[in-house]
């Protein structure tokens, strides 16, 4: 009776251990890059000024966009492979320290996103009003920020401004018009992204300017330029439309820094 007792609790054992091996087999580990010791990623560069910890949501276009920087740069820094593929909670650098420090020049008179689960996309749609506002200067930081840089874009666009800067609703300007009509460059520059990569922006265009400032055109119905290609101020980079929004207009946007500031702050008087 002892003998057949041991079998017993042998075979059970045994099969105990069979159920928990096929238990462990069944789920796989997943890698949310915080499974080693140390970080799975390449080291930031030693003269990073600036970090960005990938959120939900987030694009490298996007980022690049709120950063004021070049997509393409950060990517590079940051040894991205593919740089429509983030993961989530990765700390970016997303800014060197310069090595030569220019005045700006812009002041002088003259992938679609693919996604994974540890990969995000913005959803966060731009907001679009059609109440028309008046073009009427008022002092902020801003404003003292243009002063001091001596920074003028010209207009984008010829339409009347429809809609106008709101920091929590509306990062830009929005300027009416019709299907077609010329979008120009408000200041000589380089553009750093031609896509429709960014959710609520239909087809846009961003242009880096000298002093840390970028400039982005939304809603075209067709871009003229390439990621990469110089332009002048007044260049015409596309042709207004209204992808992404209910109307076509121009929503334009003025980054300092990466940081929306008001476009009416900086734009010359019209006709100038």
């Amino acid at each position: 009776m002892t003998l057949s007792v041991n079998k017993i609790w042998v075979g059970s054992a045994l099969l105990v251990a069979m159920l928990a091996g096929c238990t462990s087999l069944s789920k796989a580990p997943v890698d949310d890059g915080k499974s080693s010791a140390t970080s799975p990623y390449p080291p930031l560069p030693k003269d990073c000024t600036q970090t960005w910890t990938v959120r939900k949501g987030d694009t490298l276009i996007g980022i690049a966009l709120d950063a004021g920087a070049d997509y393409r740069d950060i990517a590079a820094m940051n040894q991205l492979a593919n740089p429509n593929i983030i993961q989530l909670d990765r700390t970016l650098c997303v800014r060197r320290a310069a090595k030569n420090s220019k005045k700006p020049s812009v002041a002088t008179t003259s992938p679609n996103a693919k996604t994974t689960d540890k990969t995000t996309q913005n959803d966060k749609p731009v907001t679009v009003s059609k109440k028309p506002v008046e073009d009427m200067p008022s002092t902020s930081a801003a404003t003292a920020a243009a002063m001091a840089d001596g920074v003028r874009f010209a207009w984008p666009a010829k339409g009347k401004v429809i809609a106008g800067f709101n920091e929590s609703s509306n990062k830009g300007i929005n300027i009416a018009g019709k299907m077609g009509e010329p979008v120009d460059a408000a200041a000589e520059g380089k553009v750093v992204y031609a896509g429709s990569g960014l959710r609520g922006y239909g087809n846009l265009v961003i242009i880096k300017h000298e002093g840390n400032y970028l400039t982005a055109y939304a809603h075209n119905s067709k871009i003229l330029v390439k990621e990469g290609e110089s332009v002048k101020r007044g260049q015409r980079i596309a042709d207004m439309g209204d992808s992404d929004a209910d109307t076509a207009m121009l929503h334009f946007e003025v980054r300092r820094q990466g940081k929306p500031v008001d476009p009416m702050k900086f734009l010359t008087q019209r006709g100038t």
